[in-house]
């Protein structure tokens, strides 16, 4: 229970904004905390972090190196250090990592952990009342879910089971950091780890938090023990809830929106068994509209169901998110839709151009409906690293059978290329590699710098894929300085595994953190009608702005094939102006939002309104 004096003093009241992420990589975690840290849009939103890790050790600022007893690798585990207080900590499957990223105003007041209800004084909040408010929330957490006991050890933080007691065990440790952020508000990071049925085997590797001559435990562990609670089972889901109700309660914000990815059932990470036809490199389905007829090697399907051709797992996959039915793929499109085919002498001398110098463009690989707009006005978004992907996303026409290796001499036909359409601004995207040990990083990067060789002055945006959060990799080509830095969030996070199974919002979302963190202009963006809420839309708005990405696009999903998932909904038009004005009223400087809008549209004119530069000379704006 908290007084009315605590509410009317809560800090900065802003929303909390719960993410439940679901198996998140400890680096792009990191990464994605460092954005939201940052707060360089200024929203000084205060997030909640909810995932589990791959098996990890990680290395506080004052850890010692000897309280780790085994080589990781041969554990299976990875070793990191970071910038958070506390000495070793294990993060695997099975235990809840919370990463509170919250403003603690200068003018807060202090918590007193041990008082109930929260009392509090004049002074700011400090490090020591922030662990003991973490304290607070695991100890109600633990006691809703059925574990009586649990409570605070004299001299070590965390939560800990038959505290003061020579059977002490803690169940979760507690590591944290303070810091200013770009916008000068002080601001957590990292956060605690809660076992709740970790394999326990992983912590007899290390000297857990240093301590030693205490044990480990976990929730599954207490239950199992208790005769009031034996053979009762909890569930990661049921632990979430818990820990956001117990936070929620203490942290007292002025309110909450809460987004999680899928909670997958019966399936590891990584397992993409249940892929469609079009995704195993089997056929591409039928085509569904006419910019992709050509493309279609099935016969047609009768019948014109919304779900023909789409494989019962993939359209599973859509139903455990909570998406089922459909348009058909017979049914007439909205008149806003209705996208007009111009093939005028300026598309064929661009795609003469593209064949003669044997290049791709995403523009005829993907379908795009704006690429005879586009190709009348001269300009192409190419796609290098050849024209297969390694990914298996539910929207994207690009083929997906067994890459080729990139083609070296790639790099100079692009520039050729940009040279000879005498364009000013190139966009350069690629398909994703993940068969590369670099992700395709070292061709992406030689694009860039032989675009600027050819053609001095020429501005280039770049679209890549996350490159599996690589940090060398990303730093390959953040390091060309590409004027525009795009990589797609493309849909909402409850819906990421349908639509990208291979992908993670929470990794994009770090992607998005690293560039910014690294001082380029950073773009994204969204592709809607596959099932997703206005809501969920301008919480990834959110999520965008907070991490620092300054464009975003926002266009209307076209199905490909019939292979593909199927559209749910039309946006109107007006819906699409909305979405606009909603992300730039968030600090995003510019959204290009229409039904045809795709990552590349109006490119150009997107990176001078963000900029405010003239569109004709290039400069400034008054």
């Amino acid at each position: 229970m908290r007084s009315e004096t605590a509410d009317k003093d809560r800090g900065t009241g802003s929303t909390l904004h719960v993410r439940w992420l679901g198996t998140v990589a400890y680096e792009d975690a990191w990464a994605l905390q460092r954005g939201l840290h940052a707060d360089r849009a200024g929203l000084a939103e205060d997030h909640l972090l909810l995932l589990e890790h791959p098996h990890t050790y990680t290395l506080g600022r004052n850890a010692e190196a000897g309280h780790v007893l085994v080589d990781p690798q041969s554990v299976g585990a990875a070793l990191i250090k970071v910038d958070r207080g506390g000495d070793v900590t294990y993060h695997g499957p099975g235990q809840l990592v919370a990463y509170p990223i919250l403003s603690l105003s200068d003018v807060d007041s202090d918590w007193v952990s041990d008082a109930a209800p929260i009392h509090r004084s004049s002074t700011p909040m400090s490090s020591k009342a922030y662990v003991a408010l973490l304290e607070e929330v695991l100890i109600a957490t633990l006691g809703s879910i059925g574990i009586v006991g649990a409570g605070r050890h004299d001299g070590y933080p965390g939560a800990w089971i038959d505290p003061n007691t020579a059977d002490a065990a803690k169940i979760a440790q507690i590591g944290v950091r303070i810091a200013k952020s770009e916008s000068g508000k002080r601001r957590t990071m990292h956060g605690i780890a809660l076992n709740v049925n970790p394999d326990m085997s992983f912590f007899d590797h290390i000297v857990p938090c240093g301590i030693e001559g205490f044990g480990v435990t976990s929730i599954a562990q207490e239950l199992a023990s208790s005769p009031n609670t034996s053979g009762r089972a909890v569930t990661m889901h049921d632990v979430v809830d818990a820990f956001t109700s117990a936070f929620v309660e203490a942290w007292g914000p002025r309110a909450v929106e809460r987004q999680d990815v899928v909670w997958r059932i019966g399936q590891g990470p990584g397992d993409d068994s249940d892929l469609s036809p079009f995704s195993r490199g089997e056929g591409p389905g039928v085509a569904t509209h006419g910019a992709n007829a050509a493309r279609s090697q099935s016969p047609p399907v009768s019948g014109g169901k919304a779900s023909e051709g789409t494989s019962v797992r993939l359209l599973g996959r859509l139903a455990q998110a909570g998406v089922s039915g459909g348009v058909s793929i017979t049914d007439r499109k909205p008149d806003w839709m209705r996208a007009p085919v111009r093939i005028d002498s300026d598309v064929l001398k661009l795609k003469h151009t593209v064949r003669d110098l044997g290049l791709i463009t995403v523009c005829e690989e993907a379908g795009c409906p704006n690429l005879s707009e586009c190709w009348s006005d001269g300009t192409a978004t190419f796609m290098v690293c050849g024209e297969r992907c390694t990914r298996a996303c539910g929207f994207c026409l690009v083929d997906t059978r067994h890459p080729e290796p990139p083609d070296p001499g790639e790099p100079a036909r692009v520039a050729e290329a940009v040279r000879q359409m005498g364009v000013d601004f190139a966009v350069v995207t690629m398909v994703a590699r993940d068969d590369l040990d670099d992700g395709g990083s070292v061709h992406v990067a030689e694009t860039i710098r032989s675009i600027r060789e050819v053609n001095p002055g020429a501005r280039v945006e770049v679209l890549i894929s996350d490159m599996k959060g690589d940090p060398e990799s990303l730093a390959t080509v953040f390091a060309e300085r590409p004027d525009v830095m795009n990589h797609n969030v493309e849909t909402v996070p409850r819906l990421q595994r349908a639509v990208r199974p291979s992908a993670s919002y929470a990794r994009s979302l770090g992607v998005l953190a690293r560039a910014a963190e690294a001082g380029l202009t950073v773009k994204s963006g969204l592709v809607v009608g596959m099932g997703e809420t206005e809501d969920e839309i301008n919480s990834t708005l959110l999520d965008m702005a907070a991490v620092g990405v300054s464009i975003v696009t926002i266009g209307q999903y076209l199905r490909p094939t019939s292979h593909h998932l199927p559209v749910a909904s039309w946006w109107t038009p007006s819906d699409f102006e909305r979405f606009k004005v909603t992300g730039e009223s968030l600090g995003i400087g510019h959204v290009e939002s229409s039904p045809f809008t795709r990552s590349s549209y109006h490119a150009k004119r997107s990176f001078e309104s963000d900029h405010n530069l003239d569109s004709h000379t290039g400069k400034a704006g008054s």
